[in-house]
């Protein structure tokens, strides 16, 4: 065994994205991967129909090219291009690190780290995009 190895519990018919092949087991199952490999859980990918903001859409060009890594050439420059947008588009300060974040992370083809990233965002996004109130802070009281 490696120090590249993981292992990954799925429930009875959650789907596992290896590599780009869909693997759905029948009952509880742990998998033991033994090196390296490109692969989503099933809660970790996002449906075509719930793209409604730019970073759910940046986040769904990423995991295209985890889930289909044959045209993971071409989603790649989608993805840069995109990313290039949103960084010219947003004044967030927050939001323009994590982006940029995920383009130090694209270039060391560490792409299941860019989806951590732009998920960390999407709260922010929706702040921003009036979907979801800003958390006051708590003043003290003397």
């Amino acid at each position: 065994m490696t120090d590249k190895t993981m292992h990954i519990t799925l429930r009875p018919n959650e789907k596992f994205y290896l590599n780009g092949a869909v693997l759905r087991p029948d009952r509880k199952v742990t998998l033991e991967l033994l090196n390296d490999a490109t692969f989503l859980l099933e809660a970790h990918v996002m449906q075509a129909e719930d793209t409604n903001t730019p970073l759910k859409q940046l986040y769904f060009t990423a995991q295209v090219m985890l889930i289909d890594p044959d045209t993971a050439d071409k989603t790649v420059m989608i993805f840069i291009e995109m990313l290039g947008k949103m960084l010219r588009t947003y004044d967030d300060p927050i939001i323009l690190e994590g982006l940029r974040k995920c383009i130090d992370l694209t270039e060391q083809d560490k792409i299941f780290d860019v989806l951590k990233v732009i998920r960390g965002l999407f709260d922010r996004e929706a702040t921003i995009m009036g979907k979801k109130p800003a958390v006051e802070k708590e003043q003290k009281t003397a």
